[in-house]
């Protein structure tokens, strides 16, 4: 069944083309990632196909008896509504149900109220929806539900939209940058839950893992145009380069051709008959080929970086609480040259607390933060720079700086440094008011790296970046010679960059991991699974042998079955885990190891259930 058709849609803004008869379709069970540059519509197309925008020309069909629910990047909740009433506005009837239960628990004494609501509770089946909600509303820490929207912060809206969209339960699932203000354990458990469900998606993401995990289609604007890839991040990767380098060599003949056509052209043939009159619209077509571009610039970064003396920056038994919440506790770190520190930790823990200290913006309780002569610290915040919104592109640049040292001695001006960070001629005169948000992020990074920082702190610098920045941006991350901090929930970002973990495990507690993220989440899973072997362990001392007795002949023999296959796949998982620990994986081989990692834990869990089935025969 198909439940969304988008055919010959086109959106200009002005003289710039977002795209132009662009067509394609979402069919039922499809699950599809749709990946663009920043400022290439993305947004506007996911509004046009809502109906919150309008196309300048085609059409779009949503299917008029499908459920569908609509995630935006940036949700538009009335303010003055509960975060619960946000949640339980909605026409389904368990929904509606649990929202007047709740509502008359709030007055005991009108007990005629609370068995009506019991009683429509019970004609619903709103008591196991009602679990579902707690579910996903205590694994998004939505634990606020009483406060009004009006003063929740970004990040709290979207979780509360978010939570809305997975309660609500529709067919057709469209989500703008789902994973964005999650932290890591909500990214992963969003994962598993959308993988477990039968929806149908189709989502903006820039999260790689994300996407590998959930989705099974990828879609790409480029140049104005749609490219289809039915397979994950490392296959699109493969055909889009195989496309690009087809196109390419396609360009090379055009422009041949174009030659000849144009020489025929400017000798002006008097003919008018019907063969010159196609002949001379053939001539546009081949022009239009002619000068058409693979779209595939790059950051070149070569900025020059200050030099870095033998003190750096030192952390000595930094205390920091607010009220009764402790952040940190006697935490000490001296950094060293080419550093490489990922920060992890639930929102909330601390991390943005943590590079405040480091940089001077807070100060801790006690302990003190000692800064070497020659540090110059780039800091990338998350709420950005403060850019006028009447400047253009250029001029935000050239308030910093004209020109910008390079390496070799050489200079590059502010108009240069902007074409390498993807603002062309053209851009450079935009409005900061044009720019999109990924736009104004990417305005916001190369002023920060115009200052020649030797030590860069970047705090979520992956939200509402492109994946074709991001790539970049890791490109450039990897070659820089000073120190790199960084805060993310985008784990292939962290994995190809970091080399060690503070993870922020709460009461102020910082664990230092050396390893990336994976690495990390692999030894957590190792000490799970030795801790589970403990417990089984005991459970399964002498008082099993003997209740064994309660089970068949058959049933024992699959239960010591099942013990040798759960001690194998347990093994293969060690030997996978302990491979993250390599610094020097490609992004290539950390996704294959992820997917034989997932394809294990999915194993292990189906055997260790079946075993459990038994224990409990026995008892």
């Amino acid at each position: 069944m198909n439940y969304l058709t988008v055919e010959g849609v086109s959106k200009s803004y002005g003289d710039r083309v977002l795209f132009e008869d662009i067509t394609f379709y979402v069919n039922q069970g499809d699950r599809v990632a749709f990946i663009a540059k920043n400022g290439t519509g993305k947004s506007s197309l996911m509004n046009i196909i809502m109906e919150q925008e309008e196309a300048d020309g085609g059409s779009v069909w949503l299917h008029n008896k499908v459920s569908f629910g609509y995630l935006s990047q940036a949700p538009n909740l009335d303010p003055e509504r509960t975060a619960f009433e946000a949640v339980y506005n909605s026409d389904n009837p368990a929904i509606t149900a649990i929202t007047n239960y709740e509502k008359a628990m709030k007055n005991p004494d009108d007990q005629e109220a609370i068995q009506e609501a019991m009683a429509a509770m019970d004609s619903s089946q709103a008591w196991d929806y009602e679990i579902k909600i707690s579910q996903v509303l205590a694994k998004l820490k939505i634990d606020y539900l009483e406060r009004k929207i009006k003063v929740l912060s970004g990040g709290q809206k979207k979780r509360i939209a978010l939570a809305k969209v997975l309660i609500d339960a529709p067919d057709f699932l469209i989500l703008d940058e789902p994973t964005n203000h999650l932290d890591l354990d909500m990214i992963e458990w969003l994962e598993e839950y959308l993988k477990q469900g039968k929806q149908t998606l189709f989502m903006v993401t820039h999260d790689r893992y994300f996407m590998d995990s959930v989705c099974t289609q990828i879609l790409e604007l480029d140049n104005q145009e749609i490219y289809k890839y039915t397979g994950d991040y490392a296959y699109y990767l493969e055909k889009k380069a195989m496309r690009e380098a087809s196109f390419a060599a396609s360009t090379d003949k055009a422009k041949n051709l174009y030659r000849k056509e144009l020489d025929w052209m400017r000798r002006q043939p008097k003919a008018r008959g019907t063969k010159a009159k196609a002949r001379i619209d053939k001539f546009f077509d081949v022009e239009k080929k002619a000068k058409a571009t693979v779209d595939n610039d790059d950051v070149f970064l070569d900025i020059k970086m200050n030099r870095l003396g033998s003190k750096i920056l030192e952390l000595y038994n930094l205390n920091k609480s607010y009220g009764k919440q402790v952040i940190l506790k006697d935490f000490n770190y001296k950094f060293s040259k080419k550093d490489r520190v990922g920060i992890v930790g639930k929102n909330g823990a601390g991390k943005t607390t943590l590079l405040n200290m480091m940089t001077g913006k807070e100060q801790p309780d006690s302990g003190k933060v000692v800064v070497g002569d020659t540090l110059v610290i780039g800091y990338y915040t998350q709420s950005g720079m403060k850019m006028k919104d009447e400047q253009r592109v250029i001029e935000v640049v050239q308030d910093i700086a004209e020109y910008i040292p390079m390496h070799g001695g050489q200079k590059i001006t502010a108009r240069q440094l902007c074409e390498r960070f993807l603002f062309d001629a053209k851009k450079q005169l935009n409005f900061v008011s044009k720019l999109s948000g990924g736009e104004r992020r990417r305005l916001h990074l190369l002023t920060i790296l115009m200052k020649n920082p030797n030590f860069l702190i970047l705090d979520e610098p992956t939200n509402d970046l492109d994946i074709m920045t991001l790539q970049v941006l890791e490109d450039f991350l990897v070659q820089f010679p000073g120190i790199v901090v960084i805060v993310s929930h985008d784990r292939h970002f962290m994995d190809k960059i970091v080399e060690h973990t503070f993870v922020l495990e709460g009461e102020g507690y910082v664990r230092d991991y050396p390893g990336n993220y994976s690495a990390y989440r692999a030894v957590v899973e190792q000490e799970t699974i030795a801790a589970r072997a403990e417990q089984k362990e005991l459970s399964n001392d002498k008082p099993v042998a003997k209740k064994a007795s309660q089970i068949s002949h058959e049933e024992q023999k699959e239960f010591k079955k099942l013990e040798r296959q759960i001690e194998k796949l347990e093994e293969k998982k060690a030997k996978i885990s302990a491979q993250f620990a390599d610094t020097s994986l490609s992004t290539e081989k950390i996704t294959e190891l992820s997917k034989k990692l997932n394809a294990l834990n999915e194993d292990l869990e189906e055997k260790e259930m079946a075993w459990m089935e038994l224990i409990e025969k026995m008892e």
